[in-house]
């Protein structure tokens, strides 16, 4: 990882916990989709902004290592970085540590840019040119 790395906070509610006091596994990508509509608004391009320009980005792929439980009241930090910014193709790297410093959970998910039409299209330049700094191994 050469890049920058975005970083977003949330606490764990009760409500994204199961009976035994940790996060329940799929309550992972919810946070994950949170972090990274934050990260689109930090480098200056909204999910809504690439959306009203006919530019989505469905995920296509997903994989999730979980390391150690987030329970209720932890204080997460969702690290989130770009491994792709190409053609139609567009990855993330996450990593989620608690408030102790212990890794919770890595994970990268792999996205398509399409139109609302579902047809492949091409990265905005906005969106490849905020993206960049947080590129592992520079810009592609």
């Amino acid at each position: 990882m050469a890049g920058k790395i975005f970083t977003h906070t949330h606490r764990v509610t009760y409500a994204e916990c199961t009976v035994g006091n940790h996060i329940y596994h799929a309550r992972y990508l919810d946070l994950l989709e949170a972090a990274r509509g934050e990260f689109c608004r930090y480098v200056g391009v909204s999910l809504v902004q690439l959306q009203e320009q006919d530019a989505i980005f469905p995920v296509i792929e997903c994989r999730m290592e979980f390391k150690t439980p987030a329970r209720y009241d932890d204080v997460l930090t969702i690290q989130v970085w770009v491994t792709t910014a190409k053609k139609v193709r567009l990855n993330f790297a996450h990593r989620i540590l608690n408030q102790r410093g212990e890794v919770v959970l890595e994970a990268e998910t792999f996205h398509a840019c399409t139109s609302l039409a579902d047809k492949p299209k091409r990265l905005p330049e906005a969106l490849i040119v905020g993206l960049t700094p947080f590129l592992a191994g520079g810009s592609e």
